[in-house]
């Protein structure tokens, strides 16, 4: 049951057709990884955060760097030098002490993905490599767990629910080939920092509708975006049946 202050404080959210007190219940039960805390996870997170998220995992291995305060808006000038996962922790139980946060300052592989999986409700995709993405790809299959992924550079954004229990596709389906060599990086490529604004908001709102059930997630679709001109595109992800992470030779 929520308190008098909870009430206050998400009263502007509770009044959302479909949300209610039961959607903010259900927000406080979750928990969530957070994987990357830069560009994407800082706006995620944050909104998580300041929505009533029961639980927060925030992992990252990164230090905060200064050209990383543009657009990464967890940070401030005096965390250069600072563990990424341990600077958000800090912006988010600044605005919202009621939050559980565990903090993760290192770089997860694929057996610390099978430790942590198990009994999460959601993990926000916002690492910026290949290996990392598809690790997670395998272990969210593994453990049923949903993922809600994005990636940005120089203009362009774009945002998919992958989720294996509607038997739908996967990251694998969508990117078959293992090549982190033709990533395009935001340190070679360039972006604009409203650009990840973008796409980390889209997740923790596509996020926020899958927990507390007040609208339809994105499902087999992915969101594409050209923010330079303002172009939205939805595009239907199929499941390809020989994917290695979900088809017939997974």
């Amino acid at each position: 049951m929520l308190t008098d202050d909870e009430l206050l404080r998400y009263s502007r959210q509770i009044l959302v057709p479909g949300f209610d007190i039961a959607g903010q219940e259900k927000l406080q039960r979750a928990r969530v990884l957070v994987l990357g805390l830069g560009g994407l996870g800082s706006p995620a997170a944050l909104y998580l955060g300041g929505a009533g998220v029961g639980q927060l995992l925030l992992a990252d291995g990164d230090v905060v760097e200064v050209d990383n305060l543009p657009r990464q808006l967890c940070h401030r000038q005096s965390d250069c030098g600072r563990n990424k996962a341990e600077s958000a922790a800090e912006a988010i139980a600044g605005r919202n002490p009621g939050v559980r946060i565990e903090v993760i300052p290192r770089h997860l592989q694929a057996t610390d993905l099978d430790q942590l999986l198990p009994g999460l409700d959601l993990v926000l995709d916002c690492s910026d490599n290949y290996p990392v993405r598809y690790a997670l790809n395998r272990a969210s299959r593994r453990h049923r767990v949903p993922v809600v992924s994005a990636a940005a550079v120089r203009t362009e954004a774009q945002i998919a629910l992958l989720d294996p229990n509607r038997e739908g596709p996967c990251y694998r389906c969508l990117y078959p080939d293992a090549g982190s060599d033709t990533a395009l990086s935001c340190a070679e490529s360039g972006v604009l920092g409203p650009v990840v604004g973008v796409a980390g908001s889209l997740q923790a709102l596509e996020a926020i509708k899958y927990l507390s059930g007040c609208a339809d997630p994105l499902g087999d679709t992915l969101l594409v975006m050209d923010l330079a001109s303002l172009a939205f595109q939805r595009l239907r992800i199929r499941r390809r049946d020989n994917c290695p992470d979900c088809g017939s030779r997974a």
